[in-house]
């Protein structure tokens, strides 16, 4: 009996060690994607990304408190968040890991599926498309900053970013993808700056396709949200028992 107790205790004591900081993309004045969502026959309303994003990051940092990791939300409310403040927050609180959360979307009705980003470079162009859209409010000196700082970021942290977004994505792959006929998009390399001024290993997931009628209907239902935040955090649980010994904070 003892012995069960101290491994009750030991795992309790390495779970908590470990701080997450999760981050619920747009806010405020920037409401990120739109798009139309008919509830009734000719009855709609705009549906904002910001808005399922904070949905599903509030679920993602429940599920992660229950399993007893030290986890914040970078908002909790819908209220304007610069990079730079959600960078300073995850140095603040000292986050080993930064997951951003957004949902996609396409001129187009047909795009749809889950996809999971880590910082690194690449020559895709349909993944500068999904960086254009992230990376808006950044441009002259401030994208020069990002850009060089960018690099030294990917040195530091690509190995463990992909480590992660593997973890994570194979989990909602097994546990949400195959449930709700998803498609999986696969896990890429994008230049995110929210993920290059964390500075620390990271992430950012997109959901769904906003763009999309029947997976919107998808993203809006709330055990679909509850599944796939379960799903991060079990992700996240897999990739740090993966490493033998977990890198802090980098800052």
């Amino acid at each position: 009996m003892k012995t069960i107790l101290l491994l009750i205790l030991l795992t309790l004591t390495e779970a908590s060690a470990f701080t997450i900081l999760i981050d619920p993309g747009h806010g405020g004045e920037d409401n990120g994607a739109k798009a139309r969502y008919y509830y009734k026959k000719n009855k709609w309303k705009i549906i904002n990304e910001k808005d399922i994003a904070l949905s599903l990051a509030k679920k993602i940092h429940a599920n992660l408190e229950s399993e007893k990791f030290n986890s914040y939300l970078t908002r909790s409310v819908d209220r304007t968040v610069t990079l730079a403040e959600r960078a300073e927050l995850a140095e603040k609180i000292k986050a080993d890991l930064f997951i951003s959360v957004h949902i996609n979307s396409s001129e187009e009705n047909n795009p749809r599926g889950f996809e999971t980003y880590y910082l690194d470079n690449h020559n895709d162009s349909a993944i500068e498309k999904v960086e254009k859209v992230e990376n808006k409010d950044l441009e002259g000196e401030a994208l020069i900053v990002n850009t060089i700082l960018t690099d030294l970021v990917i040195e530091r942290t690509v190995k463990s970013s992909k480590g992660l977004a593997t973890s994570i994505h194979n989990r909602i792959q097994k546990l949400v993808g195959r449930k709700h006929k998803l498609v999986d998009r696969g896990v890429k390399p994008g230049l995110f700056y929210v993920l290059a001024l964390a500075k620390r290993p990271s992430i950012l997931l997109e959901v769904g396709f906003l763009s999309n009628s029947k997976e919107l209907r998808k993203l809006l239902d709330e055990k679909f949200q509850e599944g796939y935040a379960k799903a991060v955090a079990k992700g996240i649980k897999d990739y740090l028992k993966s490493q033998s010994k977990i890198e802090p904070s980098l800052l």
